[in-house]
């Protein structure tokens, strides 16, 4: 609840967020669910630039899905991608859907449930509008209350990604082998959860400290496994695996404490950590590395802007032979190759290998051509793999499967 200024206000009988870019959809970004509504999106020199271009176009008539409405009004649940396919054959191309007024429009990150979209179709051509502003009303001072629940739609089902964004990492295995340890449990406990205290160390000459500046809140991972190029089988990095996180309660020191002798032993005191949370019990032997700053994360839905060639490295986190829609894939190109936050590509079904026997040469082998099986969305990349969630699949893809732009 919060008060109203006492004075007369003149407002419209529905918010002016109403209003809709092109960029509402292309830029929506992945933030605690605290933040949403809080209109501080981060708009990219690239989204402005196509929100300008945007405003004089639209679509060509025959890009439009056979059953795109007239007409929709946003409902709860919903999420940008599935909007955009509901109108476009082709979702990731929405941002040329849209009409616009750069003049009006103040934050062009906002969606809502309860707008209504506006199929308009002109001139060969198709953009989405939103109905002009309603009449103005004026409202007394009171008190009113506003629901948590009008928060703007994401692009994507937040909990279908968001675990991943904190979830995995790819680094070498020297990065890994020198960083902290847990070296110890508290009354000899083989394995940790939630509230349990551990003793941990940092690798020669970086001790874990509570100095300020110095990192606080750690993840802990397990295991390092090489995630292999299935074309060439060089090794593209390594993932370790997400096991829980802890916060740092004291750090290492040296023992005051007698020895026979009577004298300081002088022995390493581990630092001391406290377990915050466990996907897997945790035990001995388990890796500590830095909780990263959470950032925003635009997932704007895009073609790559080159040629792409790619296969899938693995599944995350399963050990079934072919994955399915929704689930996160690993990708043989990351940063290095041009892949992005966004970027969408095509997921190709092999061939079957098949018989000719009707040839006047007798039987042939014949290999029929790769068809397209759905779509994935790349999240999270790295510097040569990347991390993306499967749309659309159509039939299990599996390790090996080719991945393309989409056309």
């Amino acid at each position: 609840m919060k008060p109203l200024p006492p004075t007369d206000l003149t407002e419209p009988t529905m918010p002016r967020r109403q209003a809709l870019s092109a960029l509402a959809l292309l830029a929506s970004a992945w933030v605690p669910a605290a933040a949403w509504g809080a209109g501080n999106y981060p708009i990219t020199p690239g989204q402005k630039r196509t929100a300008a271009q945007v405003a004089e176009r639209g679509v060509p008539l025959d890009e439009i899905a056979p059953n795109a409405p007239d007409q929709y009004t946003v409902q709860r649940g919903d999420t940008l991608w599935a909007i955009s396919g509901l109108y476009l054959k082709r979702p990731w191309r929405w941002p040329e859907l849209w009409g616009m007024n750069l003049a009006d429009i103040r934050n062009p990150h906002l969606i809502y449930p309860g707008q209504v979209l506006r199929l308009v179709r002109r001139d060969g051509r198709a953009m989405l509008e939103t109905p002009s502003e309603p009449p103005l009303v004026k409202l007394s001072p009171r008190v009113r209350a506003e629901s948590l629940a009008d928060a703007p739609i994401p692009t994507l089902p937040p909990h279908l990604i968001e675990p991943f964004l904190a979830e995995p990492i790819v680094l070498d295995e020297k990065e890994f082998e020198s960083a902290p340890r847990i070296v110890a449990t508290r009354e000899n406990s083989v394995l940790l959860s939630r509230g349990d205290l551990a003793y941990a160390r940092g690798p020669a000459g970086k001790p874990l400290s509570t100095d300020p500046g110095e990192p606080k809140a750690y993840r802990v991972y397990r295991d390092l496994r090489p995630l292999k190029d299935p074309a060439s089988g060089e090794i593209l990095g390594y993932e370790a695996q997400f096991v829980g996180r802890a916060r740092l309660q004291r750090g290492e020191s040296v023992s005051e404490a007698p020895g026979p002798d009577g004298k300081p032993e002088g022995l390493p005191v581990p630092a001391t950590i406290e377990i915050v949370s466990a996907k897997e019990e945790i035990r001995t032997g388990d890796r500590l590395l830095p909780e990263p700053e959470r950032s925003f994360r635009s997932y704007a839905p895009h073609a790559p802007a080159g040629e792409v060639d790619a296969r899938i490295v693995s599944v995350y986190g399963s050990a079934v032979r072919f994955a399915a829609q929704n689930q996160v894939v690993t990708i043989n190109r990351g940063i290095q190759d041009g892949i992005d936050t966004g970027t969408v590509l095509a997921v190709l079904s092999a061939g079957a290998r098949v018989v000719d026997r009707g040839g006047p040469e007798g039987p042939t082998e014949l290999r029929l051509p790769d068809e397209r099986n759905g779509l994935l969305m790349v999240f999270l990349p790295f510097e040569r793999v990347s991390y993306a969630l499967l749309l659309q699949i159509a039939d299990g893809v599996k390790v090996g499967d080719r991945v393309v732009q989409p056309r």
